[in-house]
């Protein structure tokens, strides 16, 4: 199923009826990722999982996005299908989405966060040196690698020496991942009033624990759930915990 939004053609599924919960998947994911969720879910509620745009099969955007652009955009999505007081789902990336929709809309009833993105990263020695290193190495390939064009030069470097998230992404979606992943969202976060469950693999790699210990800290009516073993996809890792862990949560917004 298609929906236009603003020129862009946005790929979404929808089922079940009852209370309106919207799933945000993360960077590189589509709806498959967020299936394990949407069958919890199904038979108890009205869910919508989308591709967000740029990823599956909606429509890359016409130029770099950042983390408010694509709120502006689901924001819009929201309103042309109709949600109301929506219970969403974030994950990695679309945490990022979840928290400006809460924070700066006021459009969501319940929140859940899982290995949430939205902080930026505490550096360390390690990271600096690594930074530096690999503007090093950059400067050196685009200098000595002859008979190329700039543009040649670079793509070849990143596709040796990128991150696998950079690697993976092209053209546009390449721009917008350096703009999303340095969003600060920081100050949004306190601004969060409807109740919230975070959701964090105790050895989340992309998304530490720590950064799920501040969201709690700062957001007035939240809880903390740290599934042990899992890393950044807790809800595959810990299945039938994260199960039991939502349906406590939205027992009381379930069909009887």
């Amino acid at each position: 199923m298609h929906i236009d939004v603003d020129g862009l053609k946005i790929n979404y599924i929808i089922e079940g009826t009852g209370r309106d919960v919207l799933l945000l998947h993360g960077w590189g994911g589509s709806i498959q990722t967020m299936m394990p969720i949407f069958n919890i879910l199904k038979d108890k509620c009205r869910v919508v999982a989308l591709d967000l745009p740029g990823f599956g099969e909606s429509d890359v955007p016409g130029r770099p996005w950042n983390s408010y652009d694509y709120a502006e955009c689901i924001k819009k999505f929201i309103d042309k299908t109709g949600l109301k007081s929506i219970i969403l789902f974030g994950h990695s990336h679309g945490g990022r989405i979840s928290i400006i929709l809460s924070g700066k809309y006021n459009m969501v009833n319940k929140l859940i966060l899982i290995d949430s993105a939205g902080l930026i990263p505490k550096r360390s020695t390690k990271y600096y040196f690594k930074v530096y290193s690999f503007k090093f190495l950059k400067k050196l390939y685009t200098t000595f690698s002859f008979g190329k064009s700039k543009e040649e030069k670079l793509e070849k470097f990143y596709e040796k020496y990128g991150s696998t998230d950079y690697k993976e992404s092209h053209g546009i979606m390449r721009q917008t991942m350096v703009k999303v992943v340095n969003d600060n969202l920081e100050p949004l976060i306190p601004k969060i009033k409807n109740p919230t469950l975070l959701i964090w693999g105790e050895n989340d790699q992309d998304t530490p624990l720590y950064m799920g210990k501040i969201m709690e800290e700062k957001i007035p009516d939240s809880g903390l759930v740290v599934l042990k073993g899992a890393g950044h996809y807790s809800y595959i890792d810990c299945y039938d915990q994260f199960k039991a862990v939502i349906n406590s949560f939205l027992k009381d917004d379930f069909i009887r």
